[in-house]
């Protein structure tokens, strides 16, 4: 069997830093080790390496020992690259701890954030049941899956009359926890050091911002309702405005240390996961609620809520991981091209 004429073979970034790992096109040079396996190298030489089973190792000096390597063919150059940058993304996944961090986010979001939220969308002057319809309206529910989760919640009089001054701000210290869960998730991504104490700041504008999308989104339903306009008015809002508040959250977050134009590819990864999460609670979670309902009563509906709480966990730190696995495999370019 002929060898693969070529490679992309995976250089890690220095360690500590943020810089991202490079990516070098080598091509068959045509000879072999003295264990038959072929000889592989980039364009100025002075990269050689041989390659065996999608690993890469290199002849000389090798910059970061053995190599991820797979066949850079010229047919189908866009379906080579989506399935690289999968393969960082679940590696970078496995590293951070993709799914108990996801988890964890659900927990304090299920915790410290939702009973916030409650009294916030109490005081709100938008109508509705309050935080209810806030949750029904990210799962996509309507009819019986929508009753369901408005049964889990005091109307918005019984909220605003028990709640006192002292327990909101008990509440708001619990939501920067998030942030501050957040935050750290972000620096591990982005493999960046804790930030100072003194950033605590930070994770107080972080959980503000985040309410504050939250009102916006809320509030774009009402205007123009029952007009063609208000389904416009609400994509802009979400989706547009989601990709600002999670661009300007990871550049806020991480303390200034990662350029805009670098984190702006996790920001629309994170919003394009959280609409494909949105129409797979539409699909799956609304016949869930009804279903588990019936089978375990009001707790039914709370583990749904939370399985889609893991879901928008993963949804914000996975695309975080996405936009870093894009940018992380831009080829090194050569001096007559790669051909």
């Amino acid at each position: 069997m002929a060898p693969i004429e070529r490679y992309a073979v995976t250089i890690p970034g220095t360690p500590g830093a943020h810089a991202p790992p490079r990516v070098v096109v080598v091509h068959f040079t045509h000879t072999t080790g003295p264990d038959g396996r072929p000889v592989y190298a980039d364009e100025s030489g002075g990269l050689r390496v041989y390659v065996s089973a999608g690993v890469a190792e290199p002849l000389a000096d090798p910059p970061g020992g053995r190599l991820d390597a797979v066949p850079a063919r010229r047919p189908g150059a866009m379906t080579g690259y989506a399935r690289r940058v999968a393969v960082v993304a679940w590696r970078r996944g496995r590293e951070v701890e993709l799914l108990h961090r996801a988890m964890a986010f659900a927990a304090l979001c299920f915790v410290t954030l939702v009973p916030l939220l409650v009294v916030i969308a109490a005081a709100s002057p938008t109508r509705g049941s309050g935080i209810a319809d806030w949750i029904a309206d990210g799962l996509g529910l309507s009819g019986r899956s929508s009753a369901a989760v408005g049964q889990l919640f005091a109307s918005r009089r019984e909220v605003l009359s028990t709640t006192t001054g002292l327990s909101l701000a008990a509440l708001a210290v619990f939501g920067v926890s998030l942030m501050t869960a957040v935050q750290n998730a972000y620096e591990r991504i982005w493999q960046l050091p804790p930030g100072a104490w003194r950033s605590a700041w930070r994770q107080v504008a972080a959980l503000v911002g985040l309410i504050g999308y939250i009102l916006v989104a809320a509030w774009s339903r009402v205007p123009w309702e029952h007009t063609a306009a208000q389904p416009a008015l609400q994509v802009v809002a979400t989706v547009c405005g989601g990709v600002l508040l999670f661009w300007w959250l990871q550049r806020l977050l991480l303390g200034a240390r990662v350029p805009w134009r670098r984190l702006l590819p996790g920001a629309g990864a994170t919003v394009v996961a959280l609409v494909g999460l949105r129409a797979f609670s539409r699909l799956v979670f609304a016949p869930l609620i009804v279903s588990n309902v019936v089978t375990y009563g009001p707790v039914g509906t709370v583990l749904v809520v939370q399985s889609w709480l893991i879901g928008v966990g993963f949804s914000v730190y996975g695309g975080a991981i996405a936009g870093r696995a894009l940018l992380s495999l831009r080829v090194v370019p050569r001096r007559r091209g790669v051909r």
